[in-house]
């Protein structure tokens, strides 16, 4: 443990240590935040979420296997009690469509009160030869402002990215901080096209208004990830119901993206 007075740079330390901005570094004393956890705030108490929730560590069983699909099920338990406050059942169901791969998340509520959460992919894509022999290729012209993280918030500048094309080059110096976090996208697709061989790969979100690109610099792979909410932004309140991007579900209903 590094422990010291506030504001004479644990956080820059610990970040040195690492090779990382792992924790928010702020001249106003008191304000480290830790870059992997969220906190959120329902009916009075505090909760610790994961930068990515919870379901990713957590063991799913195989409810149902078909020649063509599979589904697989994560029911609540008292260990994801402690970081979300509602009981619930999620199914992500994978089917073979083709040449396509259908995917289903579906989100019953299962408590007694409305229900705040919501979800979102985090695919990885071989790009063998280094993501910057691909394009990401919109389904429409765009003018795409890339939000900039302020640690694991949204913070309030932008950056330009792409002016009225439909074609985004990919390039490692992208990722130097972290994350590509675009919202207001037209497109409900966008394709990874290689520019040599033209091999491609479309993924198509028709019901995320949140859209990321991910990788790590030198990796050999780009995350294309629809998101059907996001990150809080800086100053948020913390409250889970106010939070953008948040999805609301009766008790008993059941979400389906």
């Amino acid at each position: 443990a590094i422990v010291g007075k506030p504001n004479v740079g644990k956080s820059s330390i610990i970040n040195r240590l690492l090779g990382e901005n792992r924790l928010i570094v702020s001249d106003i004393a008191g304000t480290t935040r830790d870059a992997v956890d969220t906190e959120v705030t329902y009916n009075g108490k505090e909760y610790t979420l994961n930068k990515h929730g919870f379901a990713k560590f957590k063991e799913f069983e195989v409810e149902k296997v078909t020649e063509s699909s599979a589904v697989f099920l994560l029911k609540s338990d008292e260990e994801t009690l402690k970081s979300y406050p509602w009981s619930f059942e999620l199914r992500i169901k994978y089917a073979l469509c083709g040449t396509a791969i259908k995917v289903t998340y579906s989100v019953k509520n299962t408590s007694n009160d409305t229900m705040y959460m919501s979800i979102g992919s985090h695919e990885a894509y071989a790009c063998p030869e280094g993501i910057e022999d691909y394009d990401v290729i919109f389904e429409k012209k765009e003018t795409l402002y890339a939000h900039d993280l302020d640690g694991n918030l949204i913070a309030h500048s932008t950056t330009p990215v792409i002016k009225e094309t439909d074609t985004l080059p990919l390039y490692y110096k992208y990722f130097a901080v972290d994350a590509l976090v675009f919202k207001d996208l037209k497109s409900r697709s966008a394709t990874l096209r290689n520019r040599k061989t033209g091999k491609s790969a479309t993924v198509s979100f028709p019901d995320c208004d949140y859209f990321l690109l991910w990788t790590k610099p030198g990796a050999g792979y780009i995350c294309m990830e629809p998101w059907c909410g996001i990150q809080p932004i800086v100053d948020c309140t913390y409250a889970i119901t106010e939070k953008e991007g948040i999805n609301e579900v009766a008790s008993g209903e059941i979400f389906t993206t």
